[in-house]
């Protein structure tokens, strides 16, 4: 690298490093001075990761709010209620506590605009809502159970379909009949290792996942160390998809790409479904290993070129005739 453009580069990146800088003024005992009802919230926050002002944005087809007070509908008094809809956003306006409640000790006044406002059971408001930012709302959409279920069975369907045709039109497909890239094989690799290491979260640590849900962040340097590994992760399979992409359309027709691409979709959706699942029950971790193994066995006897053609000089996977040029080698 020549010497002027060495010396951009390090007055850039020392211009970063002082620009990221900052004077914090001292603290001074006051700053550690909080109301009874600060601590509370500080508390509640602490275990249940939402506070006052907090926006929710209703999934459920509708919840009820009390209007009056939670303490006059335990006495058995009459009370008002009023209803919002799925796609209503919600901001947390205040949170009771109510020991002698059985069902629920802690309500939550909910408020959609200043004429609709009203207390829920938490327990019933969490079931019916979702953080109002998009991350959380694709965690909660491919965190359902049901959905799941239902994205494994028809992922499995649809994968082994494909697969199959692909299989009969002799087609490129990774694992089996793979174009000389490992881009693809990695892929299938990353999106099983990914499935794994999500689940395992959610097995060992599943508070710090919770609080994640509801602050989510796409910044691997915004959170703690096992969940900036999975940001990576997510990254990680961003830019390894780009490049597979890339590669295939390089060694394949622009239709070849496209039923190839099918078919890596099919294995990956299926290793998404299979390992996620399959790691609750701590499966999962020796299945990796299995499958690891399995998929650089296959991409090394079946997808690396060992040879050249001696006249055209393309890339050969055995010897005999040349496909590209005719040439024999021997």
């Amino acid at each position: 690298m020549p010497m002027n453009k060495l010396r951009v580069c390090i007055l850039g990146f020392m211009a970063l490093l002082l620009s990221s800088c900052y004077h914090q003024e001292p603290e001074t005992s006051d700053a550690w001075i909080v109301t009874e009802e600060q601590m509370d919230s500080i508390s509640f926050y602490t275990t249940h990761h939402y506070t006052q002002n907090y926006n929710f944005m209703v999934t459920a087809d509708s919840l009820r709010l009390i209007v009056q007070q939670p303490s006059e509908l335990l006495s058995e008094m009459l009370v008002d209620t009023i209803t919002v809809y799925s796609k209503d956003r919600l901001v947390v306006a205040d949170i009771m506590t109510l020991p002698s409640d059985t069902i629920d000790s802690v309500w939550v006044q909910v408020a959609r605009d200043q004429m609709t406002i009203g207390w829920i059971h938490e327990k019933e408001m969490l079931t019916g809502v979702a953080p109002d930012n998009p991350i959380s709302q694709f965690i909660d959409f491919f965190s359902d159970t049901h959905l799941l279920l239902m994205l494994a069975f028809w992922a499995v369907v649809a994968a082994i379909y494909t697969i199959w045709a692909l299989a009969r039109r002799n087609a490129k497909i990774v694992h089996f009949n793979d174009i000389p890239s490992f881009y693809p094989t990695l892929l299938a690799i990353f999106v099983a290792a990914s499935a794994v290491f999500y689940s395992t979260i959610q097995l060992v640590d599943p508070d710090s996942w919770r609080h994640y849900y509801y602050h989510p962040t796409l910044n691997p340097f915004a959170a703690p160390l096992h969940l900036s590994v999975f940001i990576i992760s997510v990254w990680g399979l961003l830019l390894i998809s780009l490049a597979a992409v890339d590669d295939i359309r390089r060694h394949l027709s622009l239709a070849e790409t496209i039923l190839y691409g099918l078919g890596l979709m099919g294995v990956c959706a299926i290793n998404y479904v299979v390992f996620s699942i399959s790691t609750l029950y701590y499966v999962g971790y020796p299945l990796l290993v299995l499958y690891v193994f399995f998929a650089i066995r296959q991409y090394m006897r079946k997808s690396r070129a060992t040879y050249l053609c001696g006249h055209c000089g393309e890339k050969l996977y055995h010897k005999g005739v040349c496909p590209h040029c005719g040439s024999v080698n021997v």
